[in-house]
């Protein structure tokens, strides 16, 4: 499926030229098919796809949950359930929020689990940080700062100049910035700067006559690629260190607690180390592979960019004050990765600031200093509105409030273990190189249909307990589920990074299901081959 982007030749009227700042950075999320510029042949798919996904996603569901078998009657119903929602994920015949909000429903209507339990987790500190990062990139979009961050980074000399370039050195921003910053904080970071970029190159190419004046900027490879690189990577990033996101923290906790032996902040960084670096190099070409951009070489962009630095002068007050409420959330973010550093994960200050210091506190907190704020203290003019906050991708939370809800429920009802236990006795996993792979695929899968927090959460103590009973050194299995956990990149529910970008509405569903398959799949093989190395290598549990 590509985009016809040939300028073009018609000698009538010319086609209205699109607004690229509008469709990039108006908040628009999921699309009918009436709202897209498509080419008839991808206009044929996308029907095809959607009607198909109105009748396959009842039937599927209907007919797992009447299917005879031995599974617990409650388990069996949710799965049935789990199943027509994925069908309803991939396919879109309803908006994907939608989606999960029928499941949801289901849930409920078919006895699966009282409403209250059910909808306990649209209350949990992911969607709380969603709301606050939504509202601080609302702040930046709306007052240029998110585009003036972004001419700051196309400005870096020989990096501008290519959009291969652009789209490396900001997973490289991304790695490194969610190795000690949650993932979920990383992209809705970067998302606006990743926005304005965008707006940069869709822009340049459209008065370079490279694309059709009324071309669609939303469907652009090079725009999909910018933004799976900026999810993609911060998962890749959060790796690196125990604090680099949840899975890390609950994984190496149970791992600690079950086995009595410590895995220190360094040995962690050096087991996890070259497995970062080999997935980079791999994130980079199944990237440029498969979302290959429509231009390689910007030319001109130093000229361009410089005029446009000189348009956007000096920094607005309401652009400092975002800065301000911006930088503040982020130091608060940073704070206990730094005393991690300085003083260990298990110093009382480290502690206290980590229970204190919720992420999802300081991003509300952060986002509502944009409300005191002033631009204009005599007329009360604060740096935002609750007009230009209620803008915010609601679809986004809502989509994955859905997620952690069915991720939830699998622990609640035995479906995860159940899943986990009667895959290992039907495969006759024995021996240790057996087991970390079949860990490492289970939490991948557990992953993409539920949080990553909820798949580290449900694998990794059904993992250490078989290690046992086969005599195994459960280290590497358990630590392969705890890596793999952070996958999952085939869907927007799959990580919260996933759903952010899909928000962004440049991604496609089917593109992500595509790249993030290949990626699950090369990344499995990596942590297979590369940990149970490094393990060894760094004497953990030894």
């Amino acid at each position: 499926m590509s985009q016809d982007l040939s300028p073009s030749r018609t000698s009538g009227d010319q086609p209205e030229r699109t607004d690229v700042e509008a469709a990039l950075l108006g908040g628009r999320t999921f699309r009918t098919l009436s709202e897209q510029t498509l080419s008839p042949r991808e206009e044929r798919f996308e029907r095809a796809r959607q009607t198909t996904g109105f009748f396959l996603a009842p039937a599927i569901a209907v007919v797992f949950a009447l299917w005879p078998s031995e599974m617990d009657p409650t388990q069996q119903l949710l799965a049935a359930i789990l199943l027509g929602v994925i069908v309803l994920w991939i396919c879109e015949p309803v908006p994907i929020p939608v989606g999960g909000l029928i499941g949801v429903a289901a849930v409920v209507i078919l006895g699966v689990a009282p409403a209250s339990a059910v909808l306990a987790p649209f209350g949990s500190t992911t969607i709380f940080t969603f709301i606050g990062a939504f509202i601080l990139a609302q702040a930046m979009l709306k007052h240029g700062l998110a585009q003036r961050l972004a001419f700051a980074v196309l400005s870096i000399p020989g990096v501008g100049r290519s959009t291969y370039r652009v789209i490396a050195a900001f997973g490289v921003i991304t790695c490194l910035l969610s190795a000690f910053v949650s993932n979920t904080a990383t992209v809705a970071m970067l998302l606006p700067t990743a926005l304005g970029i965008l707006v940069v190159i869709a822009k340049l190419m459209q008065d370079r006559g490279e694309v059709r004046p009324n071309f669609d900027p939303l469907r652009l490879r090079v725009g999909a690629a910018l933004m799976l690189m900026l999810a993609y990577g911060a998962s890749v990033g959060g790796l690196l260190t125990p604090v680099g996101s949840p899975p890390n923290l609950i994984g190496r906790g149970l791992i600690e607690e079950a086995t009595g032996e410590r895995i220190s902040f360094a040995q962690w960084m050096a087991a996890a180390a070259p497995l970062c670096l080999g997935m980079f190099i791999v994130l980079v070409l199944v990237m440029f592979l498969l979302n290959r951009p429509e231009v390689r070489r910007i030319e001109g962009v130093e000229e361009y960019i410089r005029e446009q630095r000189a348009q956007h002068g000096k920094m607005s007050r309401a652009e400092i004050n975002t800065l301000i409420a911006f930088g503040t959330t982020v130091a608060l973010w940073l704070a206990p990765a730094v005393v991690s550093l300085v003083a260990g994960t298990d110093s009382e200050v480290y502690v206290f600031m980590d229970d204190r210091l919720d992420e999802g506190i300081v991003a509300v907190l952060g986002a509502s200093l944009l409300f005191i704020l002033p631009t204009n203290w005599k007329e009360r003019k604060a740096t935002l509105t609750w007009t230009d906050a209620a803008k915010i991708d609601w679809g986004t939370i809502l989509l994955f409030g859905t997620g952690i809800i069915f991720g939830a429920l699998l622990a609640e009802t035995g479906l995860a273990e159940t899943i986990g236990t009667t895959a290992a006795d039907s495969l006759g996993i024995s021996s240790l190189l057996a087991i970390t792979a079949f860990s490492t695929l289970l939490a991948i899968l557990i992953s993409e249909t539920t949080s990553n927090t909820a798949s580290a959460a449900v694998v990794v103590p059904i993992v250490i307990p078989l290690c046992t009973a086969m005599g195994l050194d459960p280290f590497v299995p358990a630590l392969a589920a705890t890596f793999a956990a952070s996958f999952g990149f085939m869907l927007p529910v799959s990580t919260p990074q996933n759903a952010i970008v899909y928000g962004s509405g440049a991604v496609p569903i089917i593109r992500m299901i595509r790249t993030g398959l290949v990626f699950d799949i090369l990344g499995a093989i990596l942590i297979i081959a590369i940990l149970p190395l490094m393990v060894g290598l760094v004497g953990i549990g030894q």
